[in-house]
């Protein structure tokens, strides 16, 4: 697994780098081809804590996990530990996806960042491929996002599944 280490407002020491590859290299035995997969890391301190983000994007699918503590390698365990986590519980799913044989993923193209009098403070390009309404609630999960943008093969649009305040799930669909 390549591991991409970066840090925000944080020197990332090279003690630093060792430990997340060494934690995240126990992910490398739920991959079959672990050498292509490209892990990114940000590192950033955010009011008195340590906060680490981690997203793994793949062919079929994306991880991400985000952790925060007041000690670095204790935030490394936790965001370790929730990534695996996530594998594990929903193996079967990824498993059943494998054999549909079409990927799907949800990858940032272009993200640029903007100030101006709107209030929008982000602008994100992405990429959404064709998937099912399954498979895009698997991949929220997997993102651990409120809402996933994505093309829905069932009924050929662009659609936007939500997280509702009851934990249950809604969709806006354009036409």
């Amino acid at each position: 697994m390549n591991i991409n280490i970066r840090g925000d407002k944080i020197e990332v020491t090279s003690s630093i780098k060792k430990y997340v590859k060494e934690k995240l290299s126990r992910l490398e035995k739920y991959f079959e081809n672990s050498s292509n997969i490209d892990s990114h890391v940000l590192i950033r301190a955010r009011n008195g804590e340590q906060v680490i983000e981690v997203t793994i994007p793949t062919s079929r699918y994306t991880l991400r996990a985000e952790e925060k503590n007041s000690d670095l390698y204790a935030a490394i365990d936790l965001v370790v530990d929730v990534l695996e986590r996530q594998i594990r519980k929903n193996k079967t799913k990824l498993n059943k996806r494998r054999e549909v044989a079409q990927e799907f993923a949800f990858i940032p193209e272009d993200e640029e960042e903007y100030e101006d009098d709107n209030m929008i403070v982000k602008r994100k390009m992405v990429s959404a491929k064709p998937m099912s309404e399954d498979e895009a609630i698997l991949q929220m999960e997997l993102l651990d996002h409120d809402f996933f943008m994505f093309k829905n093969e069932d009924e050929d649009c662009f659609s936007v599944l939500y997280r509702r305040k009851d934990g249950n799930y809604g969709i806006i669909s354009s036409k």
